[in-house]
């Protein structure tokens, strides 16, 4: 593997991240959706191999994102970024800012995925413009080796939430360049007409299918955990990009827990 400037190449552990799930490695992380940059450092310290900053519903743009870039740099995790939009410009100042990977969201066929994985690389695979001055090369003094790295590095991840793109997934997951299908638990309960029943037959189906597709195309299985209590059932399907929690819910069920305990001591 090629040593890039980024982010994904200061720090062993974000460096080979990529190389560590294809090598069967499970790998775990959390959303990071509060915007702010004290709680992404907390999260970036706090154990997790990969931690994902939310443009789709997190309360950050892309500003907060370039600086909750540089403060997780300084932390043992991986930085990626699930983006809001399948465009060019938004997927550009993402990976620009030092991300070593998108989350594309709600991706629908083999077309979109196709899409997603072109606004992330550079021509001739891609269509990313180029520009030597930017945070992902340390502003201009590693250009080269990022540009001939980059492809070793960067994780594409691609969510399988409606029916759409279940209806795909086989094409979806042989698509080079895709390196991760990730479930979204409560959108695709909710295309399936079973919102929240994770333990619908319906939903089982679904989710064991997207392991299957993905293995067989040697991609990796991914997904959301709702509760740290579905950790072995998806772990024996095959899934090793787990994910579970995130900024915002860490500190509600914290303040919330606090609070009750007071009341009680009040009576």
């Amino acid at each position: 593997m090629k040593v890039v400037s980024s982010d994904a190449g200061k720090n062993s552990r974000m460096k080979n991240l990529k190389q560590r799930i294809y090598a069967g490695e499970t790998v775990h992380g959390c959303w990071i959706n509060l915007g702010s940059l004290a709680s992404a450092e907390i999260v970036g310290r706090a154990g997790f191999d990969w931690v994902l900053i939310d443009l789709e519903h997190g309360v950050g743009d892309t500003s907060t994102m370039f600086h909750q870039l540089q403060v997780v740099a300084n932390t043992g995790a991986t930085a990626l970024v699930r983006t809001d939009e399948l465009s060019r410009s938004k997927v550009q100042r993402i990976l620009d800012g030092g991300a070593a990977g998108i989350m594309f969201p709600q991706i629908q066929s083999q077309q979109e995925a196709h899409t997603a994985v072109r606004l992330m690389y550079y021509p001739p695979r891609g269509i990313r413009g180029m520009a030597k001055v930017i945070r992902a090369n340390g502003f201009g003094v590693d250009a080269e080796a990022y540009i001939a790295g980059v492809e070793d590095v960067l994780l594409g991840i691609i969510q399988i939430e409606t029916l759409e793109g279940l209806k795909d997934i086989d094409a979806i997951a042989a698509t080079p360049g895709v390196d991760i299908l990730f479930v979204g638990p409560n959108d695709l309960s909710l295309s399936l007409g079973v919102f929240g029943q994770f333990n619908h037959p319906d939903y089982q189906q679904a989710i064991k299918n997207v392991a299957t597709v993905a293995i067989k195309n040697n991609k990796v299985p991914g997904v959301l955990l709702q509760d740290i209590r579905e950790y072995e059932m998806y772990f024996q399907m095959g899934y090793r990009f787990l994910a579970c929690g995130a900024d915002g819910s860490f500190v509600a069920r914290g303040a919330r827990e606090t609070a009750k305990q007071l009341n009680e001591k009040r009576g």
